[in-house]
């Protein structure tokens, strides 16, 4: 029996080792305690064409349409085709989606949709419901001893080794990708485990195939949306291991987080009547765009940007006061806004963009395959395509269920087909990735260390909804220091110094990406480029940046 190691709890992670328990040993690593994700977070429901009055070919156009030209149409119909499918299974596994009147799932509406079709569970806390249901059959999958569960451990690197000539092209029947939609290409490489911290303790985990599904890189910004554990370390270690990744300029910002805190206010609240209105009391989406409060998140967090800015930073408002039963409907963000000193039903609440979603990452197949052999990747860490330059509402918790599933069965297929040896783990690569990363492991002087509150200023002034050369400059430059001499530190500040690192590094990335797309599209707006080009593919690995061969380098200098 193989195995199958997978880093990650929210809704891809969970969807993948429940869809591979019995098959093959699974093993589950969480940073945090399982299931502590951006899923469960997540206030807005899940997408989904379940009824007769919509069409697949609908939800297809609206997300084509919200990533404005660079969605990847082979994945899009993937995810819009089979994810009712995926919605019928978390539904059989215990989620209870809301019901309206008549006994029927109700669906709601949100931004750049054309129909109604946003299932959603407890009102506002629909990923709270899934993880939940998920969590619940992990754990009757650990006490049945179908799956090894690892809570509280982070990932550091990923370790590879050549690959040999018979899986050089991948498995049977597959394509390597270089790109959502690149051309196949030759693996180089094969992943053969990961670096663990745990306990404090460097560990390694020999590993079959390796799932990453760690979500997102909120933590980059100063403002966000994201939890404290969302810090991009999958996808650092993945670009270490020589991972192409693509579409990094694309970062998605909510439109209406409260002023100040981060709480996010759900998209559904707008969908449900509310309006955005400046300092001076005007709504201006109406203004700016035909579709007002609900036009794609990009258009709407780029307005409020614009509009505070003019306002000398002051927010702008969302206006729910005239939503009917808008507490009952909405009780998890009328509790959280309530917490904060906000009547949902009666205030103007101040609201302000906040880093929410990323819509590059690893390059994949419609499977999860990247170009490393043995490494996969679902969710947030990945870039299918799928979401274009701008990610439609709700379609996240889709992704993961749908992409998920299908990693889980092409791994299976995978093994099921093989023909030749898995190569052993190498012995040296582990010893020097051990030496790298062992419990010596230091951090730079506080006289050339970044620090995480520098970065998230850093990556807010010039990585945020608007950006431009010059500042995009900056960042590499920055980030572009020599390292600097190390001091001893206590182990239990390995953990935010590993993730300070990995921010860092996912921050050149941007920077870097941002620079070479000379254009405005999507989530991604260069004021000295403020007009979309002619219409480009994604670029994928297209900088050149210094070579950062262990996650102690870039430690060294945060």
């Amino acid at each position: 029996m193989s195995h199958v190691l997978i880093i990650g709890s929210g809704i891809a992670g969970l969807t993948t080792a429940l869809r591979l328990a019995g098959r093959h040993e699974v093993t589950v690593v969480t940073k945090d305690g399982v299931g502590e994700s951006n899923t469960a977070m997540a206030q807005g429901g899940i997408a989904g064409v379940l009824a007769a009055d919509d069409t697949v070919e609908a939800h297809v156009a609206d997300t084509l349409v919200a990533g404005t030209g660079l969605g990847d149409e082979a994945a899009v119909r993937v995810l819009c085709t089979e994810g009712p499918d995926r919605i019928l299974e978390l539904a059989a596994a215990g989620v209870d989606f809301d019901r309206d009147r008549t006994g029927e799932w109700s669906r709601g509406l949100e931004g750049a949709h054309s129909i109604p079709r946003i299932l959603h569970a407890g009102g506002d806390a629909t990923g709270k419901a899934i993880i939940e249901a998920l969590t619940n059959a992990l754990r009757a999958a650990v006490a049945a001893g179908r799956v090894r569960l690892l809570e509280h451990t982070m990932l550091l690197d990923l370790v590879t080794a050549p690959t040999g000539p018979s899986e050089a092209t991948g498995p049977a029947g597959s394509a390597v990708p270089t790109g959502p939609a690149g051309s196949p290409a030759r693996h180089t490489s094969r992943c053969t485990g990961v670096s663990l911290l745990r306990n404090g303790v460097h560990e390694f985990l020999a590993a079959d195939a390796v799932i990453l599904a760690t979500g997102g890189a909120g933590q980059l910004y100063a403002h966000t949306t994201n939890p404290e554990g969302a810090t991009g370390d999958g996808l650092a270690a993945a670009i270490r291991a020589g991972a192409a990744v693509s579409d990094m300029e694309f970062y998605q910002f909510h439109p209406t987080a409260l002023a100040g805190s981060g709480f996010l206010i759900s998209e559904a609240v707008r969908g449900a009547g509310a309006l955005l209105l400046d300092a001076n009391g005007h709504r201006f989406m109406p203004d700016i765009d035909r579709r007002g409060e609900l036009a794609p998140r990009d258009v709407v967090a780029l307005a409020i940007h614009r509009r505070m800015a003019e306002q000398n930073g002051l927010p702008c408002y969302l206006d729910a006061r005239s939503v009917p039963e808008v507490v009952t409907h909405f009780p998890s963000i009328a509790r959280g806004l309530a917490a904060h000193g906000f009547d949902l039903a009666a205030d103007l609440i101040p609201v302000t963009p906040a880093a929410h979603y990323f819509m590059g990452g690893i390059n994949t197949d419609l499977d999860g395959r990247t170009n490393i052999a043995g490494l996969f990747a679902v969710g947030e860490v990945a870039c299918s395509g799928v979401h274009g330059a701008n990610r439609l509402a709700s379609n996240s918790l889709l992704e993961g269920a749908v992409f998920g599933a299908r990693a889980a069965e092409a791994i299976a297929t995978e093994f099921e087909t093989r023909t030749g040896p898995i190569p052993e783990p190498s012995r040296a690569s582990h010893s020097a990735t051990a030496a790298s990363l062992s419990l010596s492991t230091k951090l730079g002087s506080s006289s050339n260390r970044i620090s995480r509150e520098e970065l998230q200023e850093l990556a807010w002034t010039h990585l945020g909804v608007e950006r431009e050369g010059h500042g995009l400059r900056t960042v590499l430059d920055r980030l572009g220091e020599g390292r600097p001499l190390v001091t001893d530190v206590e182990p239990a500040e390995l953990r935010e110094g590993f993730e300070t690192a990995n921010l860092a590094h996912i921050a050149r990335y941007i920077a870097a990406q941002a620079l070479a797309r000379q254009e405005s599209r999507g989530a991604h707006t260069r004021t000295d480029f403020p007009t979309s080009g002619a219409l480009s593919t994604r670029r994928p690995e297209s900088v050149d940046l210094m070579s950062t061969s262990s996650l102690l380098q870039e430690a060294a200098s945060c």
